[in-house]
């Protein structure tokens, strides 16, 4: 007798994440009530399922949804911005103007939607975020059925959303409260960099984060000022300064981590920390390449970040995936770094990981949510096939996504948007373009 199930998904391979390196072919996800309940051969699934659904991939890759752990969603009505400058620059003549004059609740309600659909349609079913407003951060990620990690921003500086790091925090906490009971929900404390927020700050965000048992988020190490600002400030560099106030664990998510040292990494690791690896922005504002072989070396989790729209300017983690395995073999002159297999454990547990969310999703895995995505490989593109998960991170784009679920929810079907309205999405990106620069510059 078989055993009645949501939904069967039969496809030419499954790329699991784990176990490590290995590639399962005509095999078969079942799932049930938004969870997997078995990983089998095709041949095996009719006899022991009856799926009300079955949905077949025979020239696709299937995959776990990927994790965006560093982003601005918001920012996405900031793409194209203030481009080809130097991040300082960037930040102080361009973006935090644009910011003081228009963000609200509104606008980050309306870039996020954008950013979650760019993500959707590219294969990311969970995003990291960091920005101000966090319920329109929220709202809008459940408007789409995304999976989101809402970052309770810190800053010592008045904006037009908080008064200072006391009201950031309140506000923050009211937001988790008021939200904590949704299953595609989760929460971060998110200070956004030593270069902002002070030492009494830095405290007060530890102890709630012991607290309330939440990771914490910051950029970190992302360019050479920032160090040689620390230096000058408080006589050392960020990291010893955020070890000195016992942030270092396995708790805090670093953005960037471009410039580190062997003392830095070998410290990262001891303390369980993480880095979300950003390699686009990293490049496109002339920070600096990560050094990332180091890091793998020295057994320091790793997730990929896309960051902003404005600082990249692509939400497409399939761009972070192949130039991750590329700048590692060309920075360490060694072929073998980050191969495939591990790009893409980066690009999805490594996230999940840091996240405390690698019991839920990350891998195609028994009891974990069906938060997965298919790539169609039948392109002339693509082909032949010789190592499916070499031709997914080296030779796949976004546009070949197929299909995406979230929680055993069908988001993407046959590459297009099933709860988005992409022309209004469109339209409402013109007009919040028109406020932001009236002339086309």
């Amino acid at each position: 007798m078989t055993t009645p199930i949501d939904l069967l998904i039969e496809a030419r391979w499954i790329i699991p994440v784990e176990p490590a390196n290995v590639v399962l072919e005509n095999h078969a996800v079942a799932i049930d009530k938004g969870k997997i309940v078995a990983i089998l051969q095709q041949s095996d699934a009719s006899a022991r399922f009856s799926a009300r659904e079955v949905k077949q991939l025979p020239h696709h890759i299937l995959i776990p949804g990927l994790v965006n752990l560093h982003t601005h969603a918001a920012m996405t009505l900031l793409r194209g911005l203030g481009d080809d400058l130097p991040l300082m620059d960037w930040l102080q003549n361009h973006i935090w103007p644009a910011e003081a004059k228009h963000v609200s609740a509104q606008f980050v309600h309306d870039g996020t939607l954008l950013a979650c659909a760019e993500m959707l349609r590219g294969g990311t079913t969970c995003f990291n975020d960091m920005y101000f407003y966090p319920k329109a951060t929220a709202k809008a990620a459940l408007s789409c059925g995304i999976r989101a990690a809402i970052g309770l921003i810190t800053l010592d500086f008045p904006t037009g959303y908080a008064a200072d790091a006391d009201d950031y925090l309140a506000k923050g906490l009211a937001a988790r409260d008021d939200l904590r009971d949704e299953p595609l929900l989760s929460f971060c404390l998110a200070p956004h960099a030593p270069y902002t927020v002070n030492d009494r700050n830095f405290s007060q965000v530890l102890t709630l984060a012991e607290q309330c048992d939440l990771p914490i988020h910051l950029h970190l190490h992302e360019t050479k000022q920032e160090i040689d600002d620390s230096r000058q400030r408080f006589g050392m560099r960020p990291i010893e300064r955020l070890r000195r106030l016992g942030l270092l664990s396995p708790a805090l998510i670093g953005a960037h981590g471009v410039h580190l040292n062997a003392e830095e990494i070998a410290l990262l690791a001891q303390q369980g920390c993480s880095i979300a690896h950003c390699p686009s922005s990293n490049l496109k504002l002339a920070s600096g390449i990560a050094p990332l072989t180091a890091l793998t070396e020295q057994g320091v989790n790793i997730g990929l970040g896309t960051d902003g729209a404005a600082s990249n300017n692509r939400l497409d983690m399939f761009q972070e995936m192949r130039l991750a395995a590329l700048l590692a073999k060309g920075s360490s002159g060694q072929a073998e770094a980050v191969g495939a297999h591990q790009a893409l454990r980066m690009a999805t547990l490594g996230g999940a990981q840091a996240l405390g969310l690698d019991a839920q999703i990350g891998s195609i895995a028994v009891g974990k949510a069906a938060d997965l995505c298919a790539i169609d490989v039948n392109d002339v593109g693509l082909t032949p096939c010789y190592n499916a998960a070499s031709l997914l991170v080296y030779s796949a784009g976004r546009e070949h996504v197929s299909d995406v679920w979230i929680a055993g929810r069908i988001r993407v079907a046959n590459g297009h948007l099933l709860e988005t309205n992409e022309i209004e999405l469109i339209k409402l990106a013109a007009l919040w373009q028109n406020q932001i620069c009236p002339r086309n510059v």
